[in-house]
């Protein structure tokens, strides 16, 4: 995830992301934006929405997993990230084509959003019975993705989709106060408020339900999450919110009790981390099977840089108290020199009260007769979830004795939090934000001329369709496939889950789309 800080305060320096479009080269990027849009608007989408890749010819498409030709994508880079992308190129080009291609995008979000007010991972125009044999079918069997084998009926926090809605849905109301965006906006506001834990954390769905018991595991999702920034994205929105719709003082008590949840949640010393999420007593849980209850290096470094973004926010010390407790901690687990590789240096999973670490593995080969365990040997872990992680702990200290040393006052001095600061959304979302990952975003150096060259005579840009998956061919079975699948993305010819294959087909990917979009736009060298 982007740093909260930079979203809020930032209003994209986009000098130096790229050398100013010639006048004879503007128009060529504009008519290349142009060709490329209308594709994806008027070939590609559903009802306004989008998916994350296509085939050629259409006869299959994905999200995070397949999806039916009625369906489209909430998880960014989805429907919400083409919105926001439409809207960055509606204020560079001043083309008024890219914003009815938002509200096309919006129409579509508004049109699958629950009556809760949020977001499940995706949006069904075939209807209620489409969605179950979905899920009785493709979602039931993707082995490693089990946030996808049970419908639940409710809003997801997981993965930022309904974070990015409602930010989407926020920035295209102050477009131009557009009274028929309100009502969904205010859903979305609610939803959030009314989710939130009075201790100020947020369930990873809502309302909450207790009805997929897995492998013995009780029901995840409404323990309080951090995983996948979920309190940092929902502070993001709420802070949105506050700074553009008027102080309601409900949403700054939100935002203040969100903070404080990163400090009550922060384990005592000598093992001062945080976990994925926790029970409502304030114990680290693991989630999913593959996630054991444990305390986790990255979450720890992430919420390390939360508190310091609240620092910059409040100006209030207690945000910084704890945080060198953090990073002993993890100086505390980093491996020796001669077992770090690819600059990955702490185990992801430590146990509570050993500081071992905890290596997840898994036997089997379909969701039937697959199983996930966990143990200390760090040889033949699951590839899908790495099991080490990179983090730049000196850094993180470095950047903390430079706020120690600043003054409070004058840290928070331009916070959005603070009365009479009122500012502007940022005026691109996207244009600076880091590469896109829809599992088969292109690779390699994007400039100007060579996207022109290379968008095709149908008006997109062709990529390798490196993640696959199995198309659904019945239940697995309870007797294991021949072979290992310890290490693999993908189970036997049942399992549904995406994989990278060593035959990709050229396609549509919605990511190239939006990555390569995003250096047209920094081309026009937009203020």
């Amino acid at each position: 995830m982007a740093r909260l800080l930079r979203w809020l305060l930032a209003i994209c320096a986009l000098a130096t992301l790229s050398v100013p479009a010639q006048a004879q080269d503007r128009g060529k990027i504009l008519d290349t934006m142009k060709r490329a849009t209308r594709f994806m608007v008027e070939k590609a989408s559903t009802n306004g929405g989008y998916v994350w890749a296509y085939t050629e010819d259409f006869s299959r498409r994905w999200g995070e997993m397949e999806a039916y030709p009625t369906m489209i994508w909430v998880q960014p880079p989805g429907t919400p990230t083409m919105g926001h992308l439409f809207l960055d190129a509606y204020h560079a080009s001043g083309d008024p084509y890219y914003y009815e291609a938002a509200e096309k995008a919006a129409a579509a979000l508004i049109a699958i959003q629950l009556d809760n007010g949020g977001w499940h991972y995706f949006g069904d125009f075939g209807g209620q019975a489409s969605t179950k044999q979905w899920y009785a079918t493709i979602g039931k069997n993707a082995w490693r993705l089990e946030e996808f084998q049970h419908d639940w009926g409710n809003a997801t926090f997981d993965d930022a989709g309904t974070s990015e809605a409602m930010q989407f849905l926020l920035r295209l109301y102050v477009e131009r106060h557009d009274p028929k965006y309100l009502p969904p906006l205010k859903k979305a506001l609610n939803f959030v408020l009314d989710s939130q834990y009075p201790i100020g954390g947020w369930p990873q769905r809502w309302p909450l339900r207790h009805d997929f018991s897995h492998h013995g595991k009780p029901d995840y999702t409404s323990l309080i999450t951090f995983n996948d920034d979920v309190a940092g994205e929902n502070i993001k929105f709420l802070i949105y919110c506050y700074q553009v719709l008027g102080g309601d003082e409900r949403v700054y008590d939100a935002i203040i009790r969100a903070m404080n949840v990163y400090l009550v949640t922060q384990q005592a010393a000598p093992q001062a981390g945080w976990g994925l999420q926790y029970t409502l007593d304030l114990k680290p849980v693991g989630a999913r099977t593959y996630e054991p209850d444990a305390l986790v290096t990255h979450t720890t470094a992430a919420n390390v840089r939360s508190l310091m973004d609240f620092y910059r926010l409040t100006g209030d010390a207690k945000f910084l108290a704890r945080i060198p407790e953090a990073l002993d901690w993890l100086e505390s687990v980093r491996l020796p020199a001669d077992q770090v590789k690819n600059g990955r240096a702490y185990p992801t999973f430590i146990e509570i009260g050993t500081n071992r670490p905890l290596y997840v593995h898994r036997r089997g080969s379909n969701v039937v007769n697959g199983e996930y365990y966990v143990d200390y040997e760090p040889a033949g872990t699951i590839t899908h979830y790495s099991a080490w992680r990179a983090i730049n702990v000196p850094a993180l200290r470095a950047e903390y004795e430079k706020l120690k040393a600043t003054s409070p006052a004058e840290i928070a001095k331009e916070s959005p939090l603070r009365p009479g600061n009122a500012r502007p959304l940022p005026r691109y979302f996207l244009i600076d934000a880091v590469e896109t990952s829809d599992l088969n975003t292109a690779d390699g150096k994007r400039t100007p001329a060579a996207l022109i060259g290379s968008l095709n005579k149908a008006g997109y840009w062709p990529t390798e369709l490196r993640a696959t998956s199995n198309p659904y061919a019945g239940d697995g079975s309870k007797t294991p496939a021949p072979g290992d699948f310890g290490g693999t993305r993908v189970g036997d010819a049942t399992d549904t889950s995406p994989f990278i294959t060593d035959k990709p087909v050229i396609g549509i990917s919605t990511g190239t789309y939006i990555d390569n979009m995003k250096v047209l736009i920094a081309a026009l060298n937009p203020r």
